[in-house]
């Protein structure tokens, strides 16, 4: 193959070399059962994975919050006491609601996929 470099050639065995390695491979059982098993069990753990991943940001939704919840308390005393407008008082219940209703879904979604 004159004007072909050396690394086109390496790259064109190689493909050829993967083809028929993955035929080769095709056709052994234990090497099927063997893919086979770890795509279940990959599966299977990313599955979990998911599952803990929702829960986890379920409980950093919930302490988040707790925390606007504290501070519409205090922003409520502070408006309640004239010192403040409804401004600070309505945001932080915005926020605590939005994060609550974060929290409540991710453990939601986290019971569908359960079952």
């Amino acid at each position: 193959m004159p004007g072909i470099s050396t690394a086109r050639k390496l790259s064109v065995v190689g493909r050829i070399a993967g083809r028929v390695a993955t035929r080769q491979a095709g056709q052994n059982r234990w090497l099927r059962a063997g893919w086979s098993a770890l795509r279940v069990s990959f599966g299977h753990f990313g599955r979990v994975l998911h599952l803990l991943w929702l829960q986890i940001a379920g409980v950093f939704f919930l302490f988040f919050a707790l925390v606007g919840a504290l501070a519409l308390r205090r922003e409520y005393h502070a408006w309640h006491a004239g010192q403040i407008g409804p401004g600070k008082m309505i945001l932080a219940a915005c926020f605590a609601l939005v994060f609550f209703w974060f929290g409540v879904t991710s453990f939601l979604r986290a019971k569908r996929k359960v079952n």
